[in-house]
């Protein structure tokens, strides 16, 4: 384990604009750059790509590579622009890319991770971007984190950091987002799932919000045929809903989302909305955080989300903070017309109890296209 205000303090004797997507193996570290870093000098990213954008853009005006942090999982989103943009081929753009290893081979993980996991190492010499798995020593540990900064300058490229789990020290964030909502998430899921009808069917995001959809259908006794967990791929439950909604006009389809979610890929809205799908009910459910992977802040609370909906083409959308008055909203919620958004605006905190779906992710994909048939 290393000392996560020493290398906080290492890295920004050399990196001046910190930017990524919060990752649970670099909760401690992206906590850390949250209190520390100077104002305008960290950046949360929609997505991992348009931190490597920001990145590139920093380069472009300073000449000083920043670091972008993520997960292992978020390679995908960053591909294009490390490859189309920083490459050594094209721009030439250096930067420090600090990685949190899911799914390391021999580590128990979650099933959406071991893939990543396997291929993690792999992913990066296809690029042709230098990768080293930083050492739990902190002396090699410091040394290794200079020397891919200096490689990244000398090299004018991305150089790329693995972090393996429980590296870094405990560091408890202490600039936490404002939030004074009464409401919690599961209460709030709950009366949204009371809401349904027989038919409906349940496109849920990835993280807590499709833990707590399992249990509470455990506690009622109920199957879950009609529920697709989306336990991976975050920011895409929008478009999976569009592609079971424009195949099953005859279901009213409901993607409960998250705020970090939604706003990662925002663009599928543009693609509800244009396409006037009626049958889409989007749930948003807003904590102005990356609860599951450390409470990052979200812009969440800084957008107006019922808005962006309406301009994309959505035929209602509304914004709910108090749990009398979303069920009173739930009860014409399904008869709106659609596509429908309906923002429910909720405090950060959840069980420290809570399970995980005991279904495998095969058994729910054949669950719910059985169900749809």
């Amino acid at each position: 384990m290393i000392n996560t205000e020493k290398i906080y303090s290492l890295l920004a004797g050399e990196i001046d604009l910190f930017t990524g997507v919060p990752d649970s193996l670099l909760k401690d570290l992206c906590a850390c750059i949250t209190d520390h870093a100077p104002a305008g000098s960290h950046i949360i990213a929609a997505n991992e790509g348009a931190a490597v954008a920001v990145a590139a853009g920093h380069y472009l005006a300073t000449e000083k590579p920043a670091l972008v942090y993520m997960q292992n999982s978020g390679i995908g989103n960053a591909v294009n622009p490390l490859l189309s943009l920083a490459d050594e081929k094209v721009y030439q753009i250096p930067m420090l890319l600090v990685v949190g290893w899911r799914g390391e081979p021999g580590v128990k993980d979650e099933p959406q991770h071991i893939k990543q996991g396997e291929v993690t190492l792999g992913l990066f010499d296809a690029m042709q971007i230098p990768c080293t798995v930083i050492d739990e020593d902190e002396k090699i540990a410091e040394k290794q984190f200079i020397q891919l900064i200096a490689q990244a300058k000398s090299a004018s490229s991305p150089q790329a950091a693995i972090i393996r789990k429980d590296l870094f020290s405990p560091y408890k964030l202490k600039n936490k987002p404002i939030n004074n909502f009464a409401m919690s998430r599961e209460e709030a899921l709950r009366a949204v799932i009371d809401s349904l009808g027989k038919n409906d069917v349940v496109i849920s995001t990835t993280g807590k919000l499709s833990r707590e959809l399992f249990e509470y259908r455990e506690l009622k006794n109920e199957g879950h045929e009609k529920d697709f967990l989306t336990v991976g791929s975050m920011g895409h439950s929008m478009s999976i809903a569009l592609g079971v909604a424009l195949s099953k006009p005859d279901r009213l389809v409901y993607c409960l989302d998250g705020d970090g979610a939604a706003i990662m890929h925002l663009g599928a809205m543009t693609s509800i909305g244009a396409l006037g799908l009626k049958n889409i009910r989007h749930i948003v459910f807003n904590n102005g955080a990356h609860e599951s992977v450390g409470a990052q802040p979200t812009i969440a609370f800084d957008i107006d989300i019922p808005q962006i909906a309406m301009n994309c083409g959505y035929k209602n959308a509304e914004s709910v903070a108090g749990i009398a008055e979303l069920k009173r909203l739930l009860n014409t919620f399904r008869e709106k017309e659609g596509p429908a958004l309906l923002e429910i605006k909720i405090n950060i905190a959840s069980r420290d109890n809570l399970g995980r779906p005991t279904r495998t992710t095969h058994e729910n994909k054949e669950d719910f296209m059985n169900y749809l048939k």
